[in-house]
């Protein structure tokens, strides 16, 4: 490159750089959750079931989780700047390509394509970020980045379903040409490779790229299908579980001994990144779970439509935009193991108050809770980042961040596919429970069958259709019911698993300021 990190870190203020490598990130992850409501109206468009549309979000993550591994050794072998722009670049002619889509499979393939481009944008993103800050403001860094990485997915839906609503939703992918062409642009003035980052010559790990691209991409298919076809009841689910296990087995033991591996799993002897890449997984499952549980139960049980689950679901994303910069600007002063402890305690509450919910819900009470989780969020989010990567040597942080991504962005995947059948087994336990008690000689269900004929037959229907509209009336007051106690159950489940993530903070080392502000630079 023409000029050094040297150069860049010295001349160039680094709010530019953040807003430069945040703009395409941001887009990035938004692009994970923006397509979901446009599905039913793609479509329709493209002559196409809604199962076979839901591959346009399949194809995209499963092409985006193959290649965010790997963003560590492509920047070692290509330059980091190079494959910025590369990726940027692919992202937006992708996304150009997704709205002129005349066909499902040319959008299935654009979406491959936008995935794969995608794919490393987080990791080079957080990897710039450490660097480009001083020591002393990179929790502030940490807090922008995650921000993005945040908030995004929140917007995702309502940005999604106002395009659409509005326009079409071919607009929910020409929204990102604009951006990509003023990120582009930004990548180019601002970022620059750093002089210790050398481009390495070395052979390539074909074997390692396959069982990768096998066992990553036959887990993600598998997570996002399994509910759909009722798990291993599906000789699918079956073989892809099958194909992901043999797959990353012979990952992990390929990469261990490998000359030259694509990803160095030996970053995992620091225990603090080893921790911290730990509880990101479990936070990722819980984070996106409930972000798919919350619209669900507003839409399919309490009636909202999707501007209102949206507007609902605001006050999250709102409270983790207010308090993220706080933090940043803590993580410099307090000890963020503290500030972790406090987002993971708070967090825990938040679900606890959404588990006590009942049918009777007003709109208005989700907020105080959701307030509470987006501004938890902000205290996991940005200490557990700084201090996870804390100890990790210069060279090795791009291969650092890019896994610690891939197991967030895994624990999501598990977390949504979970979140749903834990919720939907648990409906039917609450059937068969509730359900028990309808019995004729049962006084207060015989009580209620006998009011409910007397209104059907007070609305003009005969006895014979009164009692069958009674029994139906009953067996759906019986299903929703179960439906809530359900969702309940669900958000306990997740109260719980942050909860259990406390005991774990003990294990984590206090970052010392002057040796993790050195040793997080990439």
């Amino acid at each position: 490159m023409a000029l050094t990190g040297d150069k860049a870190h010295g001349d160039i203020n680094p709010w530019l750089i953040a807003i430069a490598v945040m703009s395409s990130t941001f887009m990035e992850v938004l692009d994970t959750t923006v397509v979901n409501v446009s599905l039913p109206h793609i479509a329709g468009s493209l002559s196409a079931s809604n199962d076979e549309a839901t591959w346009t979000l399949t194809s995209y993550l499963v092409a985006n989780a193959i290649i965010l591994p790997m963003t560590g050794w492509l920047a070692g072998r290509f330059g980091r700047k190079r494959l910025l722009l590369m990726s940027v670049t692919g992202f937006t002619a992708a996304s150009f390509l997704c709205g002129l889509a005349p066909s499902l499979p040319f959008l299935i393939v654009c979406r491959v394509i936008q995935g794969a481009c995608g794919g490393g944008l987080q990791p080079l993103s957080q990897a710039i970020l450490l660097e480009s800050f001083p020591p002393e403001k990179r929790g502030q860094a940490m807090a922008f980045w995650a921000l993005g990485i945040v908030v995004a997915p929140m917007l995702g839906p309502v940005a999604g379903g106002w395009l659409t609503d509005n326009y079409s939703w071919r607009w929910v992918f020409y929204i990102n040409v604009p951006i990509g062409v003023v990120a582009i642009i930004l990548t180019q003035i601002f970022i620059f490779d750093p002089p210790y980052l050398r481009r390495q010559k070395t052979g390539i790990d074909f074997w390692g790229i396959g069982l990768l691209t096998v066992g990553i991409g036959s887990l993600q298919i598998l997570l996002d299908k399994g509910q759909e076809d009722d798990w291993f009841g599906s000789h699918f689910i079956v073989v892809l579980a099958v194909l992901a296990v043999v797959g990353l087995v012979g990952l992990v033991i390929r990469e261990l001994t490998a000359e030259h591996p694509i990803l160095d799993l030996t970053i995992f002897k620091y225990t603090s990144y080893a921790v911290g890449t730990f509880l990101m997984t479990v936070i990722g499952f819980v984070l996106y779970g409930s972000t798919v549980l919350l619209p669900l139960l507003m839409q399919v049980l309490l009636g909202y439509t999707a501007t209102k689950a949206g507007i609902t679901n605001l006050p999250r994303g709102l409270a983790s935009f207010l308090i993220m910069p706080i933090v940043g600007k803590l993580t410099g002063k307090v000890d963020q193991r503290k500030l972790l402890g406090i987002g993971l305690i708070a967090s825990a509450y938040a679900m606890w108050e959404l588990s006590r919910f009942s049918l009777d819900v007003a709109a208005i009470n989700f907020w105080w809770p959701l307030m509470i989780q987006g501004a938890a969020l902000g205290f996991v989010f940005v200490p557990l980042t700084t201090i996870t990567n804390g100890g990790i040597p210069n060279e090795r942080m791009g291969n650092a961040t890019s896994i610690f991504n891939l197991m967030r962005n895994i624990g999501a995947s598990i977390g949504i596919a979970m979140v749903e059948t834990i919720q939907f087994r648990n409906q039917q336990t609450h059937i068969n429970r509730l359900g028990a008690n309808l019995y004729p000689q049962s006084p207060a269900a015989n009580q209620m069958f006998q009011n409910l004929k007397a209104y059907f037959m007070s609305q003009g229907f005969s006895a014979a259709t009164a009692t069958k509209q009674a029994y139906l009336a009953m067996w759906g007051m019986v299903q929703r019911q179960a439906a809530m106690l359900s969702y309940n159950d669900t958000f306990l489940f997740m109260a719980g698993m942050f909860a259990a993530m406390i005991p774990f903070l003990f294990l984590l080392r206090k970052p010392k300021p002057g040796k993790a502000g050195a040793a997080m630079m990439h």
